[in-house]
């Protein structure tokens, strides 16, 4: 079959060439090439798609990406009239209408294109046949626009991450990459201090129509923090820098009392850039589920205990953010920005505890009302300075931080116990009390420089510190059954406090020679962790303090080959660290479940994580696909371990084990099948081996998983627009136990008002009401069977509105025909 199509190429090619002799003696079929450059620093941009659509079908014809140096070719092109088109996330599109071409044309020079930036929001102005790529593949990470996710309109940032290729989140919100937990979490390239860092609570107050694109770093190089074990995920708000004055507002409404609103505003001249964005949330959940408890050496007369739980939340949050870029001199800029967080908590939960005898025979009954009130806020304010100079690409950048956040949970647990007979017993607690308070303060010193060297080569070095600190206190009193005073609770009071140092040195050098490019880099970071625990034993108070400090040094090569046919080649190593989160090196106790009490453990090392990747891309004519084989080794890897029940009470802690190995392949592919209709599908395959501890005992396993996702877009009419996605997530081998597989699906469908500034839309979330988090643990003393949902089938509209003018039309008046097709997030050359 290749050898026929190989011979049918060569016919044509030779009776093309003694047809026309012209074209013959310039090289062959035509082409494009150019070189594409920001046209304020004049820097060139890599990695931005190119594609070149036929005028009269438009369908896509030919489809490329520009290399390391900005330059792009488009090869063997046919005869015929085109609209080509160039694009990167947070620039404008760039575009050249009829584009001619014929036998005789040879190659094209567009020469230098300078790309102006553009505003997150301005992705909704472009239609189906000019929006931008949706992913951008970078010698270090992969870029998604998700600004055009239909079905997450209306949810939080934690709804749209599921919609993100690698991406998955679990019943508590907490975020994985590949399968893998360990990932860094960040807002804007810094970390949040939103409910402490509790990153769960920071994506459940972030409205997903906040969000311009996600930034995924599965092997970030020395120049990035060393910490995350799987990764970095970067998400980026709207920042709104189109010029001119321009504005949006946004208004969700869904069922179950959800509501949303997000508002936009900016302005921008030849010297300053000023945008603010304001949002709040109103988000009420429903959720429940149960627990299944078989202990295999009970120590009392409970041999099972189960328990069925019902849950409300509701979460309100307010979110802003403002900011100024002085343009001080035209390649020195002066940013100040700010941020603001506001969130409240109500969560009420329902249990029903059924502990049973050998025979099944109830032993105890209680019904418990769990209730939570949690508020909080925080801010952050950032100095950044950049200064370029005469050398393209030179430039200085600097940038001090500071954030500061409280956090503050109120728990009350009323529990009403009886035994098989309905008598209360008198020496339960009937009503017990949690005061939680925290507050944490963020610094963050940074200077970063780069210095072109030679053609096409770079260094980079930079230094870092960051200083994390955090007080938090726990307070608990109770009232005995037949009691009306409280009293002070000993076992469950203490103050933690604590301080995060890490500095950091790096350096950079990356080079391309021809199409071969490559980046070596090392860090070095030096870190410390202090803690200080009050707490009481019996009724005494005493003191512990707690230090870990390390240093280490942390190298990264990036080898990158382009082939033929728009394919390209890369392996990557690189050391990582996993630092223990904040909560799982607090020791107080979490007593909201009955039966499963969680703590946490200061003295926890930090994961020692070593990374390898290999991956493949390739452009078509329709089809962007990349694909990745990976394999990560993790050292003292971060575990909870269960304890064996007292008196049926299980507590887990946080503890270092052996080492795990994660293994895998993940394809990623985009698929424009025709003009209306394209989809991006995303597979996963890995396999995960645990060395097993036998301080813990826990047995050596290993087991295979996958998961995989699909998101289809379809244009029924010239306005209307439909998105349906689905995902799968197969079982999974745990250290000590597995979680059960468990699917989805979404859908949601858009209408764009004919004026192109207004859009209402409509989705539904787990249409089938399928998601729901199933495990089975097992250790040396227990078997739990244990389901939780917490969101069900979920519904919303939501109504935009866009408002402004841009400046990115040419001073020369185009043409009436022209003007029929322009766009406001695009710009002609």
């Amino acid at each position: 079959m290749r050898l026929t199509q190989f011979k049918t190429i060569k016919i044509t090619l030779l009776f093309l060439c003694l047809s026309f002799s012209l074209f013959a003696q310039t090289g062959g079929k035509a082409k494009i090439t150019g070189i594409l450059k920001d046209a304020q620093t004049q820097e060139t941009i890599p990695f931005a798609t190119a594609v070149l659509t036929d005028k009269a079908t438009k369908a896509n014809v030919k489809l490329a990406q520009t290399d390391m140096n900005g330059a792009f070719t488009l090869p063997d092109l046919p005869a015929g009239t085109f609209t080509f088109k160039i694009s990167f996330v947070g620039y404008q599109t760039m575009v050249r209408d009829n584009v001619v071409i014929t036998p005789t044309s040879g190659t094209l020079n567009f020469g230098e294109i300078k790309m102006k930036t553009a505003a997150g929001n301005a992705l909704k102005d472009v239609t189906v046949t000019a929006q931008k790529a949706t992913m951008q593949l970078g010698i270090d990470k992969k870029v998604f626009s998700v600004d055009q996710s239909l079905v997450s309109e209306g949810g939080s940032a934690g709804d749209l991450l599921q919609n993100v290729p690698s991406v998955s989140t679990d019943m508590d919100g907490n975020v994985s990459l590949r399968g893998s937990t360990g990932v860094k979490v960040l807002i804007d390239g810094k970390p949040s201090l939103i409910a402490g860092g509790n990153v769960a609570q920071i994506l459940a107050s972030i409205p997903a129509s906040s969000i311009e694109s996600v930034e995924l770093i599965t092997n970030p190089s020395a120049k990035y923090d060393a910490e995350g074990q799987s990764g970095i995920i970067n998400i980026v708000l709207k920042k709104n820098t189109k010029l001119g004055f321009n504005g949006s507002v946004a208004l969700t409404a869904g069922n179950r009392d959800n509501y949303n609103g997000n508002t936009n505003l900016s302005f921008q001249n030849s010297k300053v850039n000023l945008y603010g964005n304001y949002s709040y949330r109103y988000g009420n959940r429903l959720g429940g589920g149960f627990q299944d408890i078989t202990y295999k050496t009970p120590t009392s007369s409970t041999y099972f205990a189960n328990q069925s739980t019902v849950s409300n939340s509701l979460d309100k949050g307010h979110n802003a953010k403002a900011g100024l870029d002085y343009y001080i001199a035209p390649k020195s800029v002066l940013s100040l920005s700010g941020g603001f967080n506001s969130r409240e908590n109500e969560r009420n939960e329902t249990l029903n505890i059924q502990q049973l005898g050998a025979s099944l025979n109830p032993v105890l009954l209680s019904n418990r009302k769990n209730f939570n009130d949690g508020y909080g806020n925080s801010y952050d304010l950032n100095v950044d300075y950049s200064q370029k100079f005469k050398k393209p690409k030179e430039e200085l950048t600097f940038n001090f931080g500071y954030s500061s956040g409280n956090n503050n949970n109120d728990q009350t647990y009323n529990t009403n116990t009886t035994n098989r007979n309905g008598t209360p017993i008198d020496e339960t607690l009937s009503l017990q009390r949690v005061f939680n308070t925290g507050n944490n303060s963020n610094y963050n010193i940074q200077a970063d420089y780069a210095l072109p060297v030679g053609k096409s080569g770079k260094v980079e070095a930079g230094y870092r510190s960051q200083i994390r600190l955090g007080e938090n206190n726990q307070y608990a009193d109770s009232i005995p059954t037949n009691t009306s005073i409280y009293v002070q609770n000993n076992k469950l009071i203490n103050n933690f406090d604590s301080k995060d140092q890490v500095h950091a040195l790096y350096l950079n050098y990356q080079n391309q020679i021809k199409d071969f490019g490559y980046q070596i880099g090392l860090r070095a970071e030096d870190a410390r962790l202090d803690t200080e625990l009050e707490g009481y034993t019996g009724n005494v108070l005493t003191n512990s303090n707690g230090n870990i400090h390390y240093k280490r040094i942390y190298p990264s090569v990036f080898l990158t080959q382009k082939l033929k046919g728009d394919q390209q080649v890369q392996a990557s190593y690189t050391r990582r660290v996993n630092r223990p989160r904040p909560w799982d090196t607090n020791p107080f106790l979490d007593v909201s479940d009955p039966l499963n009490y969680r703590g946490g453990n200061p003295n926890l090392l930090p994961e020692d994580v070593h990374s390898f990747e290999l991956s493949y891309s390739k452009y078509f004519k329709k089809v962007t696909f990349t694909s990745s084989l990976y394999f990560r080794q993790t050292n003292d890897v971060i575990q909870r371990v269960r304890s064996t029940p007292v008196n049926g009470i299980i507590t887990s802690t946080p503890q270092n084990l052996t080492n795990q190995i994660n293994s895998g392949l993940e394809l990623i592919g985009r698929f424009d099948l025709v003009k209306a209709l394209n989809f991006t599908t995303n597979v996963n395959l890995y396999q995960a081996k645990f060395a097993g501890d036998t301080r813990f005992d826990i047995a050596p396993t290993s087991g295979f998983a996958w998961n995989a996702n699909v998101t289809g877009n379809l244009t029924v009419a010239k306005n209307v627009s439909i998105q349906v996605r689905g995902d799968y997530r197969g079982p999974e081998v745990m250290a000590q136990g597995k979680r059960n597989a468990m699917y989805g699906i979404d859908g949601g469908a858009k209408y764009d008002f004919p004026n192109k500034k207004a859009s209402l839309s409509f989705n539904i979330r787990d249409i089938l009401n399928t998601r729901r988090w199933n495990m089975t643990t097992e250790d040396r003393s227990t078997i739990v069977d244990f389901e939780r949902r917490m969101q069900g089938t979920m519904g919303s509209f939501t109504f935009s509105y866009r408002f402004g003018k841009t400046l990115f039309n040419n001073t020369k008046k185009p043409k009436k025909e022209d003007q029929q097709e322009s766009r406001p997030d695009e710009g002609s050359f």
